[in-house]
């Protein structure tokens, strides 16, 4: 605006010197000229043209917001920082969301991806719709199983059923003064269990091929089992008793993400359980597999375990993808994306907050210019690109924060950071966007400032 009055001035100086020099000929004309002519003459006399490099144009709209913003520097950070916290956590929450659903469907994935369970399959029997197994898995299962392409271990599990009032207990005698416990439950499976589970020893050692075939009674507790019968070391060669029966624990397991039963659980070696509780069949077969070779291991898996007749048996391979993931990783993305929202709210309102203010206290620059000519369109459009300026500068700043954030934070955690580049840059112009909307309001009630009002509150 300054620089335009300075324009005008001098453009009027040379109009006045070379007014007088044109005098002549302008009478000379105005004589010749006919009468209904001279009011059209007069018109264009008092309002000249305005040149177009004297004009008010978007470049010196931008000119004075971006100089009024420059010179209350303490202001500007303070605005700023509203719209960089609300742009960095909107940012950072999208990024945290989808790494945390890339470390949930890798978890996901890792335990369902690589297993295949194959059971007996089930049919009905009788008039009250019981069911019954329609197969039975063959005693050298892991040994066929291993045979094909893309199985890495494999493990026969089957659950033992203690006879009523038996129990599996630390201390050989029964204190009828002792507060009743649950029992562990007992599984029988083959030495490669924890491989095909993923489980994890914590001590001691797994029962191996020739404890099964000589049915020794050896024992190896889960985590959570071991710690309730107050069992935490193995080489004091400690014992149990299964249903009365004396086992030596020789190893505590712990992990198994893949079936978390076994931590609370007593496992012991299928050749002692057929011995000892009559375990007549297992009732399943762990595979543990490469990634991408579920579907062809289910398909031959039941071929090679009943080649005559493979429909009694029941092969689950996993998913492509986990429905439950999916709907974590949903969840997840909507509580981040409702904080990044409220943040975001937040930031705006602290521009809207103080660019009110800034029309407050500079109503008399606004009258002022007012008075010298500006529209109210001028003086509603430089409050509104201050505040767009504003809301940009924060966007960037925010958005870059948001991402180094998320950075930060994987690296601290081990995870691999997952952040799109669209938010990022999504989230600049989303700073500008709130930046418009939070000076329209005060924007608009500057420009309806009259310049009387301003000047005499001055």
């Amino acid at each position: 605006m300054m620089r335009l009055l300075r324009r005008r001035r001098r453009d009027a100086g040379s109009t006045h010197d070379t007014a007088e020099g044109t005098t002549a000929e302008n009478s000379a004309s105005e004589s010749a000229a006919p009468e209904n002519a001279a009011p059209e003459n007069a018109a264009t006399a008092l309002l000249p043209s305005v040149k177009h490099a004297d004009r008010f144009t978007f470049q010196d709209l931008v000119a004075e917001a971006t100089a009024d913003i420059g010179s209350r520097p303490a202001r500007l950070v303070m605005t700023i920082l509203g719209t960089v916290l609300g742009i960095a956590s909107l940012v950072a929450t999208l990024g945290f969301a989808q790494t945390a659903a890339a470390q949930i469907a890798a978890q996901f994935d890792g335990v369902a991806a690589t297993q295949v369970v194959v059971t007996p399959a089930k049919a009905q029997s009788g008039r009250e719709n019981t069911t019954v197994a329609a197969g039975r898995l063959p005693w050298d299962a892991p040994e066929r199983v291993k045979l094909l392409a893309g199985v890495d271990s494999a493990a026969l599990i089957a659950d033992v059923e203690l006879a009523d009032g038996e129990t599996i207990t630390a201390v050989p005698v029964n204190d009828p003064s002792a507060p009743i416990t649950a029992s562990p439950k007992l599984f029988a499976t083959t030495q490669d269990l924890p491989d095909a589970v993923d489980g994890e020893l914590v001590t001691g050692r797994f029962f191996d091929d020739g404890h099964d075939e000589r049915g020794d009674r050896v024992a190896v507790l889960g985590q959570r089992a071991a710690e309730r019968m107050g069992i935490n070391r193995v080489d004091s060669q400690p014992s149990i008793f299964i249903a009365g029966v004396s086992y030596s624990v020789i190893g505590i397991i712990d992990g198994m993400e893949r079936r978390s039963e076994f931590v609370d659980g007593v496992i012991i070696p299928q050749g002692a359980a057929r011995a000892d509780f009559g375990l007549a069949a297992p009732s399943e077969l762990a595979i543990h597999i490469v990634v991408g070779a579920g579907p062809q291991v289910a398909e031959q898996s039941v071929l090679a375990l009943q080649p005559d007749d493979p429909e009694s048996l029941d092969a689950r391979a996993p998913a492509a993808s986990s429905d439950l993931s999916q709907n974590v990783q949903a969840d997840v993305n909507v509580v981040f994306l409702i904080l990044g929202i409220i943040a975001l709210l937040a930031g705006g309102l602290g521009i809207a907050n103080v660019t009110l203010l800034s029309v407050m206290e500079r109503i008399g620059e606004i009258g002022l210019r007012r008075a010298l000519g500006a529209t109210r369109r001028q003086i509603g459009g430089q409050f509104m690109v201050e505040s767009i300026v504003i809301g940009f500068i924060g966007g960037i700043i925010g958005s870059a924060l948001g991402v180094v954030a998320v950075i930060v934070v994987a690296a601290v955690q081990g995870w691999s950071p997952v952040t799109d580049p669209l938010i990022a840059v999504a989230g600049i112009f989303l700073g500008a966007l709130v930046g418009w909307g939070s000076g329209w309001y005060p924007a608009r009630r500057a420009a309806r400032i009259e310049p009387v009002a301003a000047l005499r509150g001055v």
